[in-house]
């Protein structure tokens, strides 16, 4: 039988502190001086109590009491059944950290040391090391006796099933933000084959001027010597562009790190750059000076510009009226993020389907799979960020994204350094 959170097994209804007869009368409806309804008394507590289980056990939740200058814990049967301890061995804190997860031994510990200095209450995520390993969560307040001792009062959920789930879902959401890249490459096929044309030409042109140098009656050691540097730049250079190609469209896991916001851009901008001239549009970059880093994974947030870059220039194909200028500008955003903007001249929308535009498989594009914004915002979330559109004053719309700053970076700029203002970097004109 489970025992009372913060009780001892009860062996009579007089062993509880304060107990009076008398007060269970207004519950019974007769008065208990005689003692005649004590079994009727424990049928109801033994009763409650099973219920009890039955709720702790359908919710994988277990309670406890735990003082913590005496050791002493009382817990309830459902976290012997997490624990996967037998209910007859009296449960302590290190026999409960026999259970937990090696490196998350340290948390346990923390969570002693905070228990020692009286914290009100704690909050920790554990896991177990069993057959299998659990994901627990653990929540606990501070409370006095009538003696004025303290203890804690609190419950231990078993969550691995929502943990599992929530990795399965962030499992199919990599998956399907691989396919709105891949769905993009099509777009892409004329600007990539000009990124690895130009170097390819450059390998060419160079070994044959190379093979002329050599081959004259006089050779020219210093002039072939340059054209083979030459070429090993060109083959460098077509590297790298498959490089970017293999890290955008390949399938590969989550990394974070540090991220360059503005090389981020550049490099999206080098891989469309012939995609915007085919379809005749003036690109313009407002990149600011000594913006700060963002923590995230390189790629998606790559994958989010091309995005938005590619539906700026999609919105202005059917424009002929006026020129179709697409401008890039990265800025601080308040003290503490960093903001990208992708801004064209395009057909626009209404303001009242700011929102709708970023619904799963809503598309205004005859072609379009709509899912390309529903997955740009589900990643720029998962940063800690926002993303949103809105209407120009003239024509066409604005889509822009804003992240926090690594926190390093912001400390660096609070102590002193200032951000110059973003200067144009480059223009494509129409042909």
């Amino acid at each position: 039988m489970s025992q009372s959170t913060c009780s001892e097994p009860h062996q009579s209804a007089p062993a509880c502190s304060g107990f009076d007869p008398s007060s269970l009368t207004a519950t019974f409806g007769a008065p208990c001086q005689d003692g005649r309804l004590l079994p009727t008394v424990l049928a109801t507590l033994t009763r409650h109590e099973a219920l009890l289980a039955e709720i702790e056990r359908a919710s994988s939740t277990g309670g406890f009491c735990w003082h913590v200058y005496t050791g002493k814990m009382t817990c309830t049967g459902e976290v012997y059944r997490i624990f996967e301890l037998d209910a007859a061995v009296p449960m302590t804190l290190q026999l409960l950290g026999t259970r937990v997860h090696p490196d998350d031994l340290p948390l346990l510990h923390d969570m002693t040391e905070r228990a020692r200095m009286e914290a009100n209450g704690f909050e920790y995520q554990l896991r177990l090391s069993l057959q299998t390993v659990k994901y627990l969560q653990l929540n606990a307040r501070r409370s006095e006796d009538a003696d004025g001792q303290s203890h804690y009062i609190g419950a231990i959920q078993d969550v691995t099933r929502r943990r599992l789930s929530e990795e399965a879902l962030g499992n199919m959401r990599c998956e399907l933000a691989r396919v709105a890249r891949v769905s993009s490459l099509g777009v892409l096929t004329a600007s990539i084959a000009h990124e690895v044309n130009q170097p390819l030409s450059g390998i060419m042109t160079n070994a044959s001027t190379c093979l002329q140098m050599l081959g004259a009656d006089q050779p020219d050691i210093e002039g072939a010597r340059e054209t083979a540097r030459r070429t090993i730049r060109d083959g460098e250079r077509a590297c790298e562009v498959i490089a970017r190609l293999r890290a955008l469209f390949g399938k590969r896991g989550g990394k974070t790190e540090s991220v360059d916001f503005n090389a981020v851009t550049r490099e999206v901008i080098a891989l469309s750059l012939s995609e915007l001239h085919r379809r005749r549009v003036t690109l313009r970059t407002e990149l600011a000076e000594e913006l700060p880093a963002v923590t995230g994974d390189r790629v998606q947030l790559q994958q989010v510009i091309l995005n938005l870059l590619l539906n700026a220039a999609e919105a202005m194909s059917g424009i002929e009226d006026r020129r179709r200028q697409l401008l890039i500008r990265t800025e601080p955003e308040a003290a503490d993020r960093v903001r990208l903007s992708v801004q064209d001249a395009g057909v626009g929308f209404e303001p009242h389907d700011a929102e709708r535009l970023f619904q799963a498989f809503y598309t205004t594009k005859s072609g379009g799979m709509g899912i390309g914004l529903s997955v740009s915002r589900s990643i720029i979330e998962s940063h800690g960020g926002r993303l949103w559109a809105e209407p120009n004053a003239g024509p066409g719309a604005t889509f822009a994204f804003s992240l926090p700053a690594r926190k390093s970076d912001c400390n660096a700029k609070r102590l002193g350094t200032v951000l110059r203002p973003a200067v144009a970097e480059r223009s494509t004109r129409k042909p």
